[in-house]
């Protein structure tokens, strides 16, 4: 007789641990609906014999894991997302008759997705790149989709070139890599011949590129819309989304060190603020600008490679965007979630930018190749909050179809029986520009000026900030090992810049600069600087939401502890204990507090300043051990505060910086001195030590 065939007898592997469903334990099933007795065994014809194919427990198991995977984006696909609410702080209604600006005060559920745009699923966060920032509002006339990114401007200007910039910037086909960065042959090759991608160039390179936090960075709707109000009346509008929180950037150092120490450094960053009541938050702001303004403005309105500057059309802010609450299934909602830049809502509408018109083509094209067929908008995450009525129907996985008799309109049928009908006053309508033409493929001379703009970005970053701008495009471009392409990029940048041009050939050994590119048009040296378009100009005024690495040993002071402790948290920032080993450490007073870093797992890239609490004896074990020095000098390379006890001088000397400290490094010894470290940690870097 078989084991399996005796009921008193286990039925193998785990068998022991089968538990029969009771209370309030849910009984496990097939998709069908079926109870499951047993999950740990495959039907067998013995207890050594072979799958029986009538297994359709094992069957509905393996068919759905086989089936699980969806197709990854092709761009955007490694993303993070959320839900929240947009709340309405100014009414719009003289502007627009989008019904989402009517009501002062009003919430309307958000549901948020943050990704990099060039990596697989599988890369790493911190990769130099832009930064999706798409926003689904599930507004009371349907759903509006804002697909932004985190920098106003795009490589190119017509959604035709598209394909090809993807392709240049994506893995090389023969090779497959490099994975999720620029910096190859094919990228540069790409850019370098297409001058339209300078402006972008500049965003790209600049710190922009490298975010510290999703919470710490801007997003932009990039395009040009309408506003179009009750009577009809349109006015242009771009749209911005600025963090409560201030921007924030990590180095490129950092940022190589992060992806090593935790890939997952931006999700985690995210995940943990909401999960501890940080609530991420933005302001909704507009530039709202009408036909005149577009009409004079130095560049065309409708080229995505350019912005206005706010100081020409301020931005004004009208609600506020708020995250606070983690998705419950991560494939259900962060994957399956499809924003298409043709969800719109009445009093909204587009411009003829020529690349957002491309992408209201694509992205419908996009969803229905990724999630299967037309039906994605039944899935819960893409479902509108307000009624549906329409005939569409049938299709792969329709959830629900048209009731009733009629499927088709115009029909007879009468109100209760012919469904829904058509409204003119509540219904979409286009604004009724004018437009005329010949048929022909051309690009607009109003689109000719490649240059300047991206001057005018290099000129208003700090020179820190331009440091960052020559060290990257010349890491990237030393990737390069074709030296045509590396000295073509630099005749562009002769064209931004000539010091830009300079310094970045005298780094890649371009020795004698080449003739600048040909431009269709010269480069405007009278644009102004834009303090709106600098990080460091627009940092945090707290240090809220921020972390400090505090490493420590047994025998620290407990009261400097207990007074930073009280100081960081009176400043809503936070703190984790790195120490040389895991579990608890002890204090001087004999006090013990949970480690929650080891050393070597808690490097101090991922921390926004350092603290080095440490008995004597402990100081100088830690001066024995490499990731205690590296913690304490990367700190220190990275420009970030530094407070430490008198104990740990051992340490800062064998780490080589205990003759180099400065105003930025300070030494703890009371409650005033662990304020002033707080307050000191509010500029986020002390910058004064890059010389």
């Amino acid at each position: 007789m078989d084991n399996n065939s005796d009921p008193k007898k286990p039925r193998g592997n785990g068998g022991e641990h089968h538990q029969q469903a009771t209370g309030n334990t849910s009984t496990l099933t097939t998709q069908q609906g079926g109870p499951i007795a047993d999950d740990q065994n495959s039907l067998k014809a013995g207890a050594r014999g072979p799958t029986l194919l009538e297994d359709h427990i094992f069957r509905d198991k393996i068919f759905h894991f086989d089936h699980e995977r969806i197709s990854e984006r092709v761009v955007h696909a490694r993303g993070f997302g959320a839900h929240g609410y947009f709340e309405t702080t100014e009414t719009l209604e003289d502007i627009t008759s989008a019904d989402i600006f009517q009501r002062k005060g009003e919430r309307t559920p958000a549901f948020v997705r943050f990704s990099t745009v060039a990596g697989n699923k599988g890369s790493a966060d911190l990769a130099r790149d832009v930064r999706g920032f798409a926003v689904k509002l599930y507004t009371k006339e349907g759903n509006w989709d804002i697909v932004g990114n985190n920098i106003p401007v795009f490589f190119i200007q017509d959604a035709i070139k598209f394909p090809d910039l993807i392709h240049a910037a994506k893995q090389e086909p023969d090779r497959g890599f490099p994975q999720a960065q620029t910096a190859h042959d094919n990228f540069w090759d790409f850019v370098s011949l297409m001058p339209e991608s300078m402006n972008m160039l500049m965003w790209i390179m600049s710190d922009r590129a490298i975010p510290r936090s999703f919470r710490f960075m801007e997003g932009f709707g990039v395009h040009s819309f309408r506003l179009v109000n009750k009577e009809g009346k349109s006015q242009f509008v771009k749209f911005h989304w600025k963090p409560k929180q201030g921007l924030q950037s990590v180095l490129w150092d950092e940022a190589l060190k992060i992806n090593g120490a935790d890939p997952d450094f931006h999700r985690r960053d995210l995940w943990s603020a909401i999960q501890r009541g940080d609530y991420p938050e933005w302001h909704l702001g507009m530039q709202i600008f009408d036909e005149e303004f577009a009409e004079q403005f130095e560049f065309d309105v409708l080229d995505a490679t350019k912005i206005i500057p706010e100081e020409q059309v301020p931005v004004r802010i009208v609600g506020r965007l708020v995250l606070d609450k983690v998705v419950d299934n991560f494939f259900a909602e962060t994957e399956q979630v499809a924003f298409c830049t043709q969800n719109i809502v009445k009093g909204i509408d587009f411009s003829n930018d020529p690349l957002l018109q491309g992408r209201n083509f694509s992205y419908l094209d996009t969803q229905l190749k990724r999630l299967g067929g037309p039906n994605f908008t039944h899935l819960p995450i893409n479902a509108p909050k307000c009624p549906m009525h329409h005939f569409q129907q049938d299709g792969h996985m329709a959830m629900c179809n048209p009731t009733g008799r009629a499927n088709y309109e115009p029909n007879s049928w009468g109100e209760e029986d012919g469904g829904p009908r058509e409204c003119p006053v509540k219904g979409f309508e286009s604004f009724p520009e004018e437009v005329e033409g010949t048929k022909q493929r051309v690009r607009s001379e109003t689109f000719a000026d490649h240059y300047s703009q991206a001057r005018q970005f290099y000129i208003s970053q700090t020179d820190i900030e331009q440091q960052h701008i020559i060290n990257a495009f010349s890491f990237e471009l030393s990737k390069v090992k074709t030296p045509a392409i590396r000295k073509r990029m630099v005749s562009h940048l002769l064209n931004i810049d000539q010091q830009l041009a300079e310094n970045v050939a005298e780094k890649l050994g371009i020795d004698p600069l080449p003739e600048p590119a040909d431009a269709a048009m010269p480069t405007r040296d009278d644009l102004p600087a834009s303090d709106k378009l600098s990080i460091l100009k627009n940092g945090p005024d707290s240090f809220k939401g921020r972390k400090v690495g505090v490493l420590m040993t047994d025998g620290f002071d407990a009261d400097i502890f207990k007074s930073l402790e009280k100081s960081l948290k009176a400043e809503g920032a936070m703190f984790e204990v790195v120490a040389p080993h895991t579990g608890e450490i002890t204090s001087s007073a004999g006090d013990s507090i949970k480690v929650d870093e080891k050393v070597d797992g808690g490097p101090s890239v991922l921390f926004d300043a350092i603290v080095i609490l440490t008995g004597s004896d402990g100081a100088k074990m830690l001066a024995e051990m490499p990731p205690a020095l590296t913690f304490v000098s990367d700190a220190f390379n990275h420009m970030k505060f530094i407070g430490y006890a008198e104990d740990a001088m051992p340490l800062l000397k064998k780490a080589g910086i205990s003759e180099m400290l400065d105003e930025g490094c300070l030494q703890l010894t009371n409650t005033k001195t662990t304020d002033e470290f707080t307050q000191n940690c509010r500029d986020i870097r002390f910058w004064q030590r890059a010389g």
